[in-house]
């Protein structure tokens, strides 16, 4: 076993502590990646408080990784030692049901989560990016382009990928009316990847302040919505509406921006179920969706896109004694965009 030190909570009010663990051996087919940064997720928190459910304590979270590759496995040929490497939400599938067949690995019927899941033996349980370092089965191993600043590629293994994969699914692009809702991690990677897929972007809040940001990141067009007239304003102009809003909301004055055939797709996950009236769809024949993340094959089709058109995150880096209140802001929205730990700290 491989001794690793990690940053955990031991329920759901505790707060960070050092957690020293043990990684599995490398096998045949598997890759040690000594871990430079890791983004911190908004489903982080949601897990670490137990606010979903199902949590497994003690828990190590950190699904947005990034760092070197250390050791390989006497099979591996996908990565070399001193590669950047990325990881994102999962470290293993099935491999076998009909949507990793499809290399769409995140809709698995049993995908190994990177934390707060199982491994195989349905025993072990699985910890995150919050480490040094992490072992992963090479075909979860994603490769990330050299030139590209590490720290800030990190949120693009969630966030990035979070938004990607339902604008090539849904073949967004030029000619495209594509609003954002909401201007924080998600929104912003959603805005720079609208913007270079060609579509016309524009950002849908309810704070002034982040008109500025909007337009900076790439938006074309900034629209309060909690002014008197948004409704006439935004009425039936949107193609497309990506969700990133996590907050409880009504969906039916959203849903009457979209145009005739148009869709929202949701990603954010609301604590409370949302309010729609059947008449918000029937009557435009509108439609209301939701997305993952994407599989590995589509994750590292984005890390090329991204690579291609020079985009990562904004950040903001904190040490390991951060964590928590990193935590307290993001829950005030008070992070512009994505918090990413500093893995020497840990």
């Amino acid at each position: 076993m491989i001794p690793t030190r990690g940053m955990a909570v031991n329920s759901a009010r505790s707060p960070f502590a050092p957690f020293p663990f043990a990684r599995r051996e490398v096998g045949p087919k598997d890759v040690l990646i000594e871990i430079a940064y890791c983004g911190v997720c908004h489903s982080d928190v949601h897990q670490a408080r137990d606010e979903w459910g199902g949590s497994i304590f003690p828990m190590v979270p950190g699904h947005e990784i990034v760092g070197k590759v250390t050791k390989v496995g006497s099979s591996v040929s996908k990565v070399h030692v001193g590669d950047p490497v990325g990881v994102g939400c999962f470290v293993d599938s099935c491999r076998e049901c009909a949507c990793c067949k499809e290399g769409e690995e995140s809709y698995c019927v049993s995908p190994t989560l990177t934390y707060n899941g199982r491994e195989k033996d349905g025993k072990t349980p699985t910890y995150g990016g919050y480490s040094n370092q992490i072992v992963v089965d090479e075909h979860f191993v994603l490769k990330v382009a050299p030139h590209l600043d590490l720290p800030r590629v990190a949120p693009l293994l969630c966030a990035g990928i979070t938004t990607y994969s339902p604008l090539k699914h849904w073949k967004v692009g030029k000619g495209h009316q594509l609003a954002v809702m909401g201007l924080g991690g998600l929104g912003h990677m959603a805005v720079k990847i609208g913007a270079a897929l060609g579509a016309e972007v524009t950002v849908l809040s309810t704070s002034p302040s982040k008109k500025e940001d909007a337009h900076r990141l790439g938006a074309h067009n900034f629209e309060l919505t909690n002014k008197p007239n948004s409704k006439d304003i935004l009425q039936d102009r949107f193609d497309f509406i990506l969700n990133t809003v996590s907050a409880p909301s009504t969906m039916d004055e959203a849903l009457g921006f979209l145009k005739h055939d148009g869709t929202m797709i949701l990603l954010g996950v609301s604590p409370k179920p949302a309010e729609i009236k059947a008449q918000s769809l029937i009557l435009k024949r509108k439609t209301l969706a939701g997305s993952l993340v994407g599989g590995i094959r589509q994750t590292q089709e984005m890390l090329d896109f991204c690579a291609e058109h020079q985009i990562v995150a904004d950040i903001e880096m904190i040490t390991a004694k951060d964590i928590d209140k990193a935590y307290e802001r993001m829950l005030k929205s008070d992070v512009k965009y994505r918090f990413v730990i500093d893995s020497k700290t840990i």
